[in-house]
């Protein structure tokens, strides 16, 4: 294992800090002096991420900072299937400790640290996304064989149940001043979904990197790929995120001795990388060369190798660690957490500035206001209601109880004209009397029904949600038809007696007899003699008959006239009751829905009262929260700046 390496000699000793039993988070603080910038500034974002109640973001801060306070580098070396990721590592240390070939590749992370003797081992881990440990108990650590080491892993391997294999990392030990320095070498198994011509695997082989990352404690990450071809589109997207996530990212471009334009693929590589926004460094190597010249001693070989640039720049993020890499790292974890942690809290502010006057109280005081106004709304329909249909309504009983009487007066006055009211009226008057009541009562009984009817009517204008608002009795229509409709006593008429019937007949037969003897005297007749006589008494007998015929005209007039007045004032006095009934019952159900509508009212006021007062109180709660928010936004905006002046900060 004495082979012939590169780099310096000297042994720098690492020292990782344990974490504490204790909780404080300056109990990892250096003794030898304050505490740098940047671990004030990590500090800070793990007291952050725990008053934002996210355990799981402190707890990785917390790890990431015992690695940072570690001086030693760990280099986390992944990339795609066949690229060469496992014999840049053996290249690089001079060893065959990665297990490489086509026909098997690093089935497990294999971590490659400095060692006075050589040393490998294969470890179980409690859980897949535990951390590496140098060393398990017995059970958990299976020794491997340094000189055959493919071998002896491979073996170890097959032995173990599927899923126990990724919870197992090796673990191998060398004497090379370049790893005594501090430098960890990390060799992972193949990143998925990275195959050449593949563009959408970025999220499997970036979520496989991730966890990586923070199972291996890694400070930086070198990517492998093959120089003789252009990165895929799933590659650049992973080398950017990778970017965001830990400083000092480099691509290693190996296998440049089969590439015979490696430079230019190397240049154009370099410039999508630039396009893309990814800051890396681009490292080509040749592990052939390297391996070759390591045997032959050729200095030359070994810097066309690329090698040297390679140990270089690994030397010098290692050097940097306490300083420059921790402050960029830092900057970086600041950064993204902060973003991370400011997502729910933006979601937040935006989701109470959409809702506005959405809340629940909000609603309930819109729902009182809208109650209220649909009552005031309600209330104007009732009252309209109410009064055009009273109107409508002693128009209408007005006009039947006239259409009524009519009928009564028209047949009344059929009878007394067709009849004698002296030989009729024991018959008539008691017929009269019945037909007004029956008009009376037909009227009362529609009153009634129209009445019931108003009621409903005006209930209707109340919305149904308000409930059932119609009185429980039916508006009664008082009235009494016997006190109104009278006896119609006998109208004074003119009777032909016996001695008018005698003056009459005289007065007639004179005429006759003077005429009828004046005529026959002609004849030599006396002015009395039978045929005036004769004449005489026809004369007497049709002045008889016209004088009674008018006098029963005159009884019948007579009679007619007073049923006419009877019957006007029965109307009258029926008209003024059925109006007094309407206005009753007006009355009575104004009261009944003013009282309703006030009941409602002071339900309403009361709810909106209460709505407004909930409302209120909603409303500064959720201007309190929108502003605690915003100033949790303004402190976590000022960590940001911290992180971003440490990534901004002079080397």
């Amino acid at each position: 294992m004495e082979s012939w390496e590169t780099g310096p000699t000297a042994y720098a000793g690492p020292a990782s800090p344990a974490r504490p039993g204790g909780t404080e988070l300056d109990a990892l603080a250096t003794a030898a002096g304050p505490a740098p910038l940047w671990l004030d500034v990590l500090d800070a974002t793990i007291r952050t991420c725990t008053e934002h109640g996210r355990p799981d973001l402190a707890g990785r801060l917390w790890q990431r900072r015992t690695q940072l306070l570690d001086p030693s580098l760990r280099v986390l070396v992944v990339g795609a299937a066949r690229q060469g990721k496992s014999q840049l590592i053996n290249a690089l240390i001079n060893a065959p400790v990665c297990v490489t070939g086509d026909d098997r590749g690093t089935a497990v992370p294999t971590v490659v640290r400095h060692a006075a003797q050589p040393t490998a081992r294969l470890i179980r881990r409690p859980a897949a996304d535990a951390g590496w440990p140098a060393d398990a108990g017995p059970d958990d650590r299976f020794v491997l064989a340094p000189d055959r080491l493919g071998d002896a892993l491979a073996e170890s391997l097959a032995g173990q149940p599927a899923r126990s294999i990724e919870r197992m990392h090796a673990d191998v030990g060398l004497p090379r001043s370049l790893l005594a320095a501090g430098l960890q070498l990390i060799d992972t198994p193949p990143l998925p979904g990275l195959a050449a011509g593949e563009t959408a695997g970025e999220t499997a082989a970036l979520a496989r990197v991730r966890d990586l990352v923070t199972a291996g404690q890694a400070d930086v990450l070198l990517f492998a790929c093959e120089a003789g071809r252009e990165l895929t589109g799933a590659e650049i997207a992973v080398l950017a995120d990778l970017a965001l996530l830990l400083p000092g990212l480099a691509v290693a471009f190996t296998k440049t001795d089969y590439a015979p334009d490696w430079r230019s693929d190397v240049e154009a590589n370099r410039m999508r990388l630039v396009q893309a926004g990814v800051r890396a460094t681009v490292l080509p190597t040749s592990a052939a060369l390297r391996m070759h010249a390591a045997r032959t001693g050729d200095g030359t070989l070994n810097g066309e190798s690329g090698f040297p640039r390679l140990i270089a720049h690994l030397q010098s993020l290692l050097a940097a660690k306490p300083d420059r890499l921790s402050r960029a790292a830092v900057g970086l974890l600041g950064r993204t957490v902060t973003e991370e942690l400011a997502v729910p809290l933006r979601s937040s502010l935006a989701r109470q500035q959409a809702e506005g006057g959405s809340s629940d109280a909000a609603t309930r005081l819109h729902e009182a206001q809208r109650r209220m106004d649909q009552l005031r709304r309600c209330t104007t329909r009732w009252q309209s209601r109410l009064a055009d249909e009273v109107g409508d309504l002693m128009s209408d009983i007005e006009h039947d109880l006239r259409e009524r009487t009519r009928a009564v007066i028209a047949r009344a006055d059929e009878t007394l004209t067709e009849a004698d009211p002296l030989r009729v009226w024991d018959d008539f008057e008691p017929w009269l009397r019945e037909a007004l009541l029956e008009t009376g009562r037909t009227s009362l009984d529609w009153l009634s029904e129209r009445a019931a009817w108003l009621a409903r009517a005006v209930a209707a204008e109340f919305p149904p949600e308000l409930g059932d608002v119609l009185p429980s009795w039916v508006p009664a229509v008082p009235g009494d038809l016997p006190q109104r409709v009278t006896e119609l006593d006998s109208p004074p008429v003119d009777r032909f007696t016996l001695t008018q019937k005698v003056f009459t007949g005289l007065r007639g037969s004179y005429g006759g007899v003077l005429m009828v003897g004046l005529v026959t005297s002609l004849t030599g007749m006396s002015l009395i003699n039978p045929l005036s006589l004769s004449g005489g008494a026809l004369f007497g007998g049709k002045s008889i008959r016209e004088e009674g015929r008018s006098l029963l005209k005159r009884r019948q007039a007579t009679a007619r006239a007073a049923v006419q007045r009877h019957v006007d004032e029965i109307f009258i006095g029926m008209a003024k009751d059925a109006k007094d009934s309407v206005r009753r019952v007006q009355r009575a159900l104004r009261d009944h829905y003013t009282a309703v509508t006030e009941d409602l009212q002071d339900a309403i006021v009361e709810s909106l009262r209460t709505a407004k007062a909930a409302a209120d109180q909603d409303a500064a709660a959720r201007e309190n929260r929108a502003r605690r928010v915003e100033q949790e936004l303004l402190r976590l905006a000022g960590l940001q700046r911290q992180s971003l002046a440490l990534l901004q900060a002079p080397a």
